[in-house]
């Protein structure tokens, strides 16, 4: 066999050489335009997390808690009892409560029955005046003819007045017990005395009743650390909170940028750093109001002129369409993508 022409290899392996030059250039061009091609029409951001309702609970009084019938992680339905405060000083304010509904009835009855009402006092008044006017009458006959002193004279005139300011008196006393007996236009037809004493103890059975704390929806507890039988607890301050069974949905943090295409409605795609092999389905349910930094404790400020531009970031609510075949836990990670054109879900 005849040997190859020395001058051939070399041309060769130039072509050679030429042809991968352009190849490799060539594959990363159409690399890089099928990779911008497959991130058209859709968004991704890996800045969410899975969001619950949550509820802080707390006691609208204060006291010693003596009894806890849940604990930590566990779930509960609507209405279910957490835990007790002792009952016991709000079982003695609701007997003083009713210790003066009593004392005001009597009170009631004993005026009623008051001698001032019957208008008795008013009576023996005006006789008095009656009296005390004939003897004025006699004693001034007796003057006339001076058969009587100055000094009987005088005596006489001071017991008319001296009757007339007793019938004064009685009457305003029966004024008086008949405002006391007298109904308010706030309360028609009770007497207000009766009507204070009765809302005293109506506080008394509320406080009473909030001793015993319940659910106010379903979920599971959580941070219950506090929860513990001879804590004591103040009003209002929260003692575990419920992290809601139902209504989770993803908050999305997408950059400004994003949101050009962005609308309600779009299809998205939902993975979780958790459960690598779980996807499921969701739409963007709104857009928020206004960037994460605008509802920061404090808000970015840019007075000065030495400043960067920050691409901010706004938060889009994502709710999910499928159901979870695992437990989602408030704050999860997950990568949310959301498709623009809305064709693929």
């Amino acid at each position: 066999m005849a040997d190859p022409d020395p001058q051939t290899a070399p041309q060769g392996r130039r072509w050679g050489r030429l042809v991968l030059m352009l190849a490799v250039p060539l594959a990363l061009v159409v690399g890089a335009v099928i990779y911008w091609m497959s991130l058209q029409g859709k968004v991704t951001t890996d800045n969410a997390y899975v969001k619950q309702d949550k509820v802080s609970v707390s006691s609208l009084v204060g006291g010693t808690i003596v009894d806890v019938l849940v604990k930590e992680n566990e779930t509960v339905r609507q209405g279910q009892l957490l835990f007790r405060i002792d009952p016991q000083p709000y079982e003695i304010d609701l007997a003083q409560a009713n210790a003066q509904i009593a004392t005001a009835q009597a009170d009631l009855t004993a005026l009623g029955r008051d001698a001032a009402l019957s208008g008795a006092d008013i009576s023996a008044a005006r006789e008095e005046i009656a009296f005390a006017q004939s003897r004025l009458e006699r004693q001034k006959a007796l003057w006339d003819r001076g058969f009587t002193t100055k000094a009987d004279l005088d005596a006489a005139e001071h017991a008319v007045a001296q009757a007339r300011e007793q019938l004064r008196a009685a009457e305003a006393r029966q004024t008086e017990a008949q405002a006391k007996l007298a109904n308010g236009a706030a309360v028609p037809g009770q007497n207000p005395r009766i009507a204070a004493a009765q809302a005293q103890k109506a506080a008394a059975q509320l406080d009473l009743s909030r001793t015993e704390i319940r659910a106010p929806m379903a979920g599971r507890v959580g941070q219950a650390d506090r929860l513990q039988p001879g804590q004591q607890v103040l009003a209002n301050l929260p003692v575990l909170t419920l992290v809601g069974l139902q209504g989770t949905y993803v908050e999305a943090n997408f950059k400004e940028t994003d949101l050009a295409d962005m609308k309600v409605g779009q299809p998205a795609e939902i993975r979780f750093d958790a459960y690598p092999d779980l996807k499921l389905k969701g739409h963007v349910a709104s857009i928020g109001a206004g960037t994460n930094s605008e509802f920061s404790l404090l808000p970015a400020q840019n007075a000065s002129a030495n400043w960067v531009k920050v691409t901010q970031r706004v938060p889009v609510r994502i709710e999910l369409d499928d159901k979870s075949p695992r437990a989602l836990i408030a704050g999860l990670s997950v990568d949310v993508t959301v498709f623009t054109n809305g064709k693929k879900r």
